[in-house]
Order: C-alpha cells, then structure tokens, then sequence
C-alpha cells in the first residue's frame, strides 16, 4: 500500500494555514486590550475643560480669571479654564443658564438661573453711602443718616438694575419711602462727571473695601466739596435676616484713608458676595477639581494681584441662601470620593469587558482552527486503520514508510497542540493511538524476523514477500 507521495504538501498547506492565523489573532486581541486601556486612561486623566464667562472686558473680575486661568494652564493640573468674555454679570449669567458657558463671575444678589450654585467667593462687595458736607464758607448739607435723604438726589456708580434695587432696600428697611429718592446712575468711566454735579446730595458705590476706585472718589468728592459724612446702615442686621442674600457687615476706621482717617470710627453697612457659580448639573469631580485648584493657586496669584487675597470658600449649609455646589462642598468639607469610590463601577466594567472580549478571541480562535481539529481526528483515525495494515505488512520497507508517515502525523500534532489548536484531552487520546501503532510496529518486525528465519532455513531460494504499507490518503 503506497505512502501517498503528496504527504508533505498536506502539511506544509495545514501548516501554512495555522500560521496565518495564530499571530493575527493574537495581534488583533493585543491591539483591542490596547485601544480599550488607552481610551480609559485618555478619559480618565485627560484636564477637565471649563469655560468660565466673566466680563466687561478689562475689568478687574476678568483680569483675575485670566491670571487664573494662566495659573491653572502653568500648574497642568486637572482642570483647563477657558474663559469666555460678557459685557458684564448680567449677560455672564445669561451665557451660564444657556449653556454656554459652565461657570460665571456674577454678584449674588442678582436673578440667578433656577438651577445655580455657588463655587468660591472672589470677593465680598460692601455699600458705601456718603455724603458731602460742604466746603468751608458754603451751606451745611442736611444729609446726616439715610432718614434725611428722602427728597434727596443720589448719585450711584454702576448701570444696571443691581445697586438701585440695593440702595432701596436699605431705603425701605430703613424707613425711608424709595419713591421719594431720585436715583442718578454713572457709569465706572464717568465718576469726574458725577463728583461735578453739584446737584447730587449723597453718593453711593459698592464695591471690596480695598479698591482704589472708592478710595479715590472719596478723595475727589471730599476735595470738591467737604469732608465725607458716613450714613451708617443701622438696620443691617434685619436686612440680613429678611434678606439671606445680604449680610451685616462693618467698615473698619481708616479703610479709605489713613491720613485723616476715613472713616474716623467703625460704621454698619451691608455686603453682597460677588461669587464664581455653576449649574448643579456640572459635574461634582470637575467643580471639586476646580475648586481645588483654585485654592492651590491662589497663594500664588496674590503676589501680582491683591485683589486674590479675597478668595473665600462658600457657605456649606444646605439652608444657605445661595447653597455651594455639591462639588465644592465635597472638597471644603473633605468629603471628596477617593478613586475607587469614583471608578470602580467603571473598574468593574473595563475587568468584565477585557473578559468579555477574550472569551470572544478564544471562540474566534477555536473556530477559525476548526479545520485543524478536524485533520486531527482524521490523522488519528488512519492510524486506527493503519494499525490492521500493520499486522498484513509482509516488508520491513512498509513498516518503516509507514513508521515514517506516522512521524510526520505525530510532528503536525504536537505543532498544534503547541499553537492551540487541539486541547490536551484530543492529544492525550492521540497519544494512545500512536502507542498502539507503535507496538503494533514492534509486534509485526518481531513476527515477520520469526518468519525469516523460518524460511531461510527451509527455502534458501524462497519468493521475495510481497510489500503492505499504510493508507494515508491525502488530506
């Protein structure tokens, strides 16, 4: 029985096709396990990207974002700010409630959006009312507390709807009828023109205790037409109390001024927080992450920019007028989530999605050498067959091609199991068939020697046997 002479070219076809595919698909499940490892790191590390609208450009809340904001970019920390010009709060307020913007710099007592927290205080606005009391030689003005000036005229700095509705609250609260005030508005770059007007019986600014702007109207409605008289807010308190947006708060002696003092003594007053604030629905990791960083900056910032030092943290309780974001409230009260109480949901899902795609690789993989299982099982059921051509061999030449072709069938076996290919259970049952093959082998060399023997001694001359081989038909 002749040994199939294209033996070889089956298994270089079988081999050939095994190759091609084992490190393609351990290329392709290395590369998937990458780009899933790569994408969550990108997600999980990459800056938190925050647009902040602050405005009118030039001024002072925006010339403090965008030194955050340089600040924040040197550090390379979490958060990346990206602030956004406005003409003023009002519309910093109307870009956040849009959507346009995720934080904004406006003062706490103006229309917020429905759903807005506050993040960190920049600084705390106070109410300044004076009043001229005349230069020497020229009539006393009447103007002594905030009841004398119902019928008055009263200069205010700043547009907007936001210092008139204040100073009438502190009119009404303070018995005084607002309808009776006549209320004149000037704008930051017009102040030479309000300190002219002779007409105007009484000033009012808001702003932080050390802006030079206040300091230095003062000094000029104090140089063209007396010295400043203070109207405190005697009813402070209960304007806090039926207003939470305000506070009662005191001006310290000598805060616009040290020689002469100015004010000469303490007096009451109101104050109004100007604050960063963000929608509840912005992200509690990135606004802790910004407010972290915030606070870490801000010792920095002071050294260029005074006005820094203001930066406070906001009030916490859940029944404050404007509550903190949670974001900011986890990072004052040290309440932050640690890593795994952040990812490991996430943890989880990456753990069961690698899991999941190597099951897929591994029914890929076993399905894609299917063909390989199959040539197995067929090798090992030619050597079942070729175990009863063994025992009809009747040349040592059979035995040995087909000794040999077993060889070849044994190399291709173990090249898969090595590859994959078949599991230990199907090599374990061909090793079992080959032991049998082989002592089959053995068993008919040691018959066929006997048998020699045998006819040597009696037909020297004998016919020559006739040869049997194994059937391995080409796969």
């Amino acid at each position: 029985m002749p040994v199939p002479s294209d033996l070889s070219v089956t298994r270089d076809t079988t081999s050939r096709r095994r190759y091609r595919f084992g490190p393609w698909l351990a290329l392709a499940s290395l590369l998937s396990m990458l780009t899933v490892a790569l994408a969550l790191a990108h997600w999980f590390w990459q800056p938190a990207t925050l647009r902040i609208a602050v405005g009118p450009g030039g001024s002072d809340d925006q010339t403090l974002v965008l030194a955050i904001a340089k600040a924040f970019d040197t550090k390379s920390g979490a958060v990346r700010l990206v602030p956004v010009e406005s003409d003023g709060t009002l519309q910093s307020l109307n870009l956040l409630g849009a959507g346009k913007a995720d934080l904004a710099v406006a003062r706490g007592d103006l229309a917020m959006p429905p759903d807005a927290n506050s993040v960190a205080i920049l600084r705390r606005n106070f109410v300044v009312l004076w009043a001229p009391t005349g230069r020497k030689g020229a009539p006393r003005s009447k103007v002594t507390d905030i009841a004398s000036l119902s019928g008055r005229r009263i200069g205010i700095v700043g547009l907007g709807d936001a210092n008139p509705n204040l100073l009438r609250v502190v009119l009404g609260e303070s018995g005084v009828n607002p309808q009776k005030v006549t209320i004149t508005q000037f704008g930051i770059d017009h102040i030479a023109e309000m300190t002219q007007d002779t007409t105007l019986d009484a000033f009012m600014m808001v702003g932080a205790l050390d802006d030079k702007v206040i300091a230095e109207t003062i000094a000029t409605t104090t140089r063209l037409r007396g010295d400043p008289k203070f109207l405190p807010v005697d009813v402070s308190e209960a304007i806090a109390e039926r207003h939470p947006l305000y506070e009662s708060e005191e001006i310290l002696a000598g805060a616009f001024a040290a020689t002469p003092q100015r004010p000469d003594d303490k007096i009451e007053t109101i104050a109004v927080n100007h604050l960063i604030v963000a929608p509840s629905s912005l992200s509690e990791d990135a606004v802790a992450a910004f407010t972290r960083e915030l606070f870490a900056v801000r010792p920095s910032l002071v050294k260029d920019l005074p006005g820094a030092s203001h930066i406070q943290k906001p009030d916490t309780d859940k029944d404050a007028a404007l509550p903190a974001h949670p974001g900011a409230a986890a990072y004052i009260d040290g309440n932050e989530r640690s890593f795994m109480d952040k990812y490991s949901d996430y943890i989880w899902g990456v753990v069961l999605l690698l899991s999941g795609l190597g099951s897929v690789a591994a029914w890929l993989r076993h399905y894609l050498r299917r063909e390989e299982r199959s040539q197995n099982a067929l090798h090992r059921d030619r050597l079942l067959t070729a175990i009863t051509s063994v025992r009809e061999a009747t040349s040592l030449d059979d035995l040995a091609s087909m000794q040999s072709a077993a060889d070849d069938i044994l190399r291709e076996t173990l090249a898969c199991h090595e590859d994959g290919a078949i599991e230990d259970g199907d090599l374990a049952a061909f090793g079992l068939v080959l032991a049998q093959f082989h002592q089959a082998i053995v068993d008919r060399r040691a018959v066929m020697a006997q048998t020699a023997e045998v006819d040597v001694s009696a037909k020297p001359n004998g016919a020559a046997l006739q040869p049997v081989v194994i059937s391995t038909a080409a796969r």
